[in-house]
């Protein structure tokens, strides 16, 4: 009704690639972004959450949208909406989409908020591709409430959920799940009529030391391996390839695929901080940065840490305290936990019984031993958001 009352700028915008997922959505996001780019388009681009500035929630053609312009739209979107009293999301979306069918660009990548079925962004009829990343357990309070549509088998649950982006004869190009969850989305894109694309069912991607062997219908390709770490960002960019693979609106070359895939950044996902005034304060240490919270981060964390670090965690209340804990629990020389500025977050004994408590992340590098070994600051977005600027 928002966007009704703001012209319908929704059904306005360049061919858009939806991506839902529980983790690994916003780095497919960022791998489609640089393929896109490296092929020479004016990319817009829709990211959620902001880590420093809320700008970063919304990329016109290549730039972060500017404070002034920012302002404008929201005005806009404010003043149309009082009535309806939209939410935080639903007003930044409203606005996105405002920004994104006023500036030309030639493709739009966009981020499911949470969930995928009732998501803001969800209001899109249609798009040249949609995609789901990893599913794990995460936001249960919603995306597990009672629902006699949805499958009761938890993963299943989530799966239907997000498979809920699906739209009438467009690709949706997932990720390689358990039966159940295969089942849902299957399911859902059928209800949709969409055209399920499923990894090692319609495409392949095998992830080695020397790059990435990927398989469809159209051939094979023989890819590099991300500059980000770790096996899972290869699993992200393979998702992507096949996403551009899979649609017809937008061309793309294998070349630009491949400098994409070793040009893309995504901040807070197992960042190496370069030096500056936080890392200087452990110098020598390498310092890792990574924004994951629910058990299918810890996983892809605890492969890519290396054998032996120091953890610094911030955690929000209403996350499980275990997701990375349990995981990392053979990897952690220490763990001293620190409270998320503004949010409600778990106290030390949430992390274990030698978990110590530390007010915030400078005064927990500052109390670790003289062992040079190295640290890993992970837990939570908005903790990662804190310490990026310094």
């Amino acid at each position: 009704e928002l966007l009704n009352l703001l012209g319908d700028p929704y059904l306005r915008l360049p061919p858009v690639f939806h991506v839902a997922g529980t983790n690994g959505k916003g780095s497919t996001c960022a791998f489609l972004r640089a393929m896109l780019e490296a092929q020479g388009l004016r990319v817009h681009v829709a990211t959620s959450p902001h880590l420093v500035r809320y700008n970063e929630r919304i990329r016109l053609a290549g730039k972060l949208i500017a404070d002034e312009h920012l302002a404008d739209l929201l005005a806009q979107v404010l003043d149309v909406g009082e009535a309806l009293a939209p939410s935080f999301f639903e007003a930044t979306i409203a606005a996105t989409f405002l920004s994104f069918a006023e500036v030309e660009a030639d493709a739009c990548v966009i981020e499911v908020g949470l969930g995928g079925r009732f998501d803001a962004t969800n209001v899109l009829e249609s798009a040249a591709v949609c995609g789901i990343a990893s599913l794990g357990i995460d936001h249960e309070a919603f995306l597990l409430a009672p629902d006699a549509e949805a499958p009761a088998d938890p993963l299943a649950r989530i799966a239907f959920e997000k498979a809920g982006i699906a739209k009438p004869g467009v690709p949706l190009v997932c990720q390689a799940y358990p039966a159940q969850a295969t089942k849902a989305v299957i399911g859902q894109a059928m209800v949709a009529g969409a055209r399920p694309a499923i990894r090692d069912l319609d495409w392949s991607a095998q992830v080695s030391a020397g790059g990435i062997a990927y398989h469809d219908r159209h051939g094979a390709l023989a890819l590099p391996l991300p500059a980000m770490p770790g096996a899972h960002q290869a699993d992200n960019a393979s998702l992507a390839v096949a996403m551009l693979r899979h649609q017809q609106m937008v061309a793309v070359s294998p070349e630009a695929m491949a400098q994409g895939i070793v040009g893309a950044r995504w901040p807070a996902r197992m960042q190496r901080l370069g030096d500056g005034p936080l890392t200087d304060m452990v110098p020598g240490r390498e310092v890792w940065l990574d924004g994951g919270h629910n058990p299918d981060a810890g996983a892809a964390i605890a492969r890519v840490v290396p054998s032996r670090f120091h953890l610094i965690i911030g955690m929000l209340a209403n996350k499980d305290a275990a997701a990375l804990i349990g995981p990392l629990a053979s990897h952690t020389a220490s763990v001293q936990a620190v409270p998320v500025p503004g949010k409600d977050s778990h106290a030390a004994a949430a992390f274990g019984p030698t978990a110590k408590a530390a007010p915030d992340v400078p005064a927990a590098l500052t109390a670790l031993p003289d062992d040079g070994l190295p640290v890993l600051i992970a837990g939570s977005p908005h903790l990662a958001g804190e310490e990026l600027p310094l």
